[in-house]
């Protein structure tokens, strides 16, 4: 049992640390973004807005288990929270393929090459491997699928990280305007698998974690 309990409150304090992470990595993404007209780093911003979404919702479940809450409620809301973050990845998916779209054409200002963006991206490529194997190993200890699924969330949140970084460093080092919206279209395919598994998330199962 007090195996259990301090499991559930490593789990806790890891979904803690990525919300701190992912709110103060989705403000400087957007904000840089924003200035620089990169589209990719604006989208990989507004995606660390929605795995704080799921880490708020993973870390409450485990905290109501702490303390010995029943786990029907956190059920029903964990499923309304997964399908919304669901919708709101698919939109994130449209909106970046229409601007990087128009930007490859031709249409809308060039991105401008952010030393920002790229400092925040090379620390996420530390911070979110160590997170999502940290959670993948606390998973596992719980047999928790709401915690192993926002395990992978994290872990695509560094891939993330990487194809950013990618067209950030391109367009920084060669002036090549064009890799910020190639690499914002690269997010996308893994935007839209997080979402369709969002939308189609039945039941996380956690209530019968044993």
């Amino acid at each position: 049992m007090n195996g259990r309990h301090d499991l559930l409150r490593r789990g806790l304090l890891l979904e803690i640390a990525t919300v701190l992470w992912n709110v103060v990595e989705g403000v400087v993404a957007v904000a840089a973004g924003t200035v620089s007209g990169s589209v990719a780093l604006i989208g990989f911003g507004i995606d660390s807005f929605v795995e704080t979404a799921s880490a708020v919702v993973v870390g409450w479940r485990l905290n109501a288990e702490l303390r010995g809450r029943s786990s029907e409620a956190g059920e029903r809301t964990e499923q309304i929270a997964s399908r919304i973050a669901g919708v709101l990845l698919l939109l994130l998916a449209a909106y970046i393929t229409i601007d990087a779209g128009r930007r490859l054409l031709g249409f809308g200002a060039e991105a401008r090459e952010s030393l920002i963006g790229i400092l925040l991206t090379s620390v996420s490529l530390v911070v979110m491997p160590f997170l999502g194997w940290a959670k993948l190993r606390t998973a596992a200890a719980l047999n928790s699928r709401a915690l192993r699924a926002d395990a992978y969330e994290t872990i695509a949140c560094a891939w993330l990280s990487l194809t950013t970084l990618v067209g950030l460093a391109l367009n920084a080092s060669f002036g090549w305007w064009w890799a910020d919206p190639l690499a914002a279209l690269c997010l996308v395919p893994l935007i839209v698998r997080e979402g369709l598994e969002g939308l189609r998330e039945e039941d996380c199962g956690c209530g019968s974690d044993e």
